[in-house]
């Protein structure tokens, strides 16, 4: 079954304008917030060449952690709209969440090459930042919130699984290649110091891909957010290099049997994670 089939059979699935949401029973919230990758024409209008196909976007997460959450019996939520119209992983206020280091904001500018985004003077204004976190950012947090809430109703702590991807070099933003598996937990604020020690103990057992823990990517917005240990909520964020499951980075099609490898571990991780709550 599909995705879509199962967003279209299933009656614990929910799809807004936008984002999806696929409503399970374990204590599992897997978030991918980059994996949208529609731009309004009204705002392409307003945009160069380099933002068509959007090729930023966190490619795949979401056929790639379907069928982890659904094996597990968790949920998934997913945005429909790029993060070149919004970036749901940023503030509101669009504070820097690495200051001194170059980051995206919440309505970005340049893409990860550092090519522009819009033409000149089209750069969008407060009131049209305004309107696109009315749009697209408040909903899907308020659809997180209200998932990691009914999971809470149900069991006494929750995951939040923060998953993301990116191409294994990009020098705008690190030197050299990428770890393979990078996690984040905030410097060990978002969630448990048991659940942190689970994941590092599977990663060294592990040796199929190299991995970091806190390292040049220590969770986004929501990892920080909404990871709070004292209120049940342990947020975790998986920041993936995409070679890890594309055999092509530059030009990404999706094949669940070249990602299944990849696939595996990220759910024993999980898992991992799981078994420590």
């Amino acid at each position: 079954m599909t995705l879509d089939q199962f967003a279209q059979n299933n009656s614990q699935s929910k799809i807004n304008q936008s984002y999806q949401l696929w409503q399970g029973q374990a204590p599992l919230l897997i978030s991918v917030p980059h994996s949208g990758s529609i731009i309004p024409d009204k705002i392409l209008e307003q945009m160069t060449p380099a933002a068509q196909g959007s090729m930023d976007s966190d490619w795949f997460m979401k056929e790639l952690y379907y069928p982890i959450a659904q094996s597990l019996g968790g949920s998934l939520i997913s945005p429909l709209y790029s993060r070149y119209v919004i970036d749901l992983n940023r503030p509101k206020s669009d504070q820097s969440l690495y200051p001194g280091k170059t980051t995206t904001g919440l309505c970005p500018q340049h893409r990860f090459d550092g090519q522009a985004l819009y033409h000149h003077k089209n750069q969008p204004n407060l009131d049209e930042k305004n309107r696109r976190i009315h749009m697209y950012w408040r909903p899907y947090h308020q659809a997180l919130q209200s998932e990691l809430e009914r999971l809470k109703s149900i069991h006494s702590s929750v995951l939040l699984w923060e998953g993301h991807s990116i191409k294994s070099v990009v020098p705008r933003f690190f030197d050299g290649q990428l770890p393979d598996l990078n996690i984040g937990t905030n410097q060990g604020q978002s969630c448990s110091q048991k659940i942190e020690t689970h994941v590092a103990q599977y990663l060294k057992m592990q040796d199929q891909y190299t991995s970091v823990i806190n390292g040049r990517f220590k969770g986004g917005y929501i990892t920080r957010f909404y990871g709070s240990p004292t209120h049940n909520v342990h947020a975790v964020q998986l920041e993936l290099s995409q070679i890890t499951y594309l055999k092509i980075e530059q030009t990404p099609k999706w094949s669940a049997d070249y990602a299944q490898a990849i696939s595996e571990v990220i759910k024993a991780l999980i898992v991992s994670a799981l078994s420590a709550l």
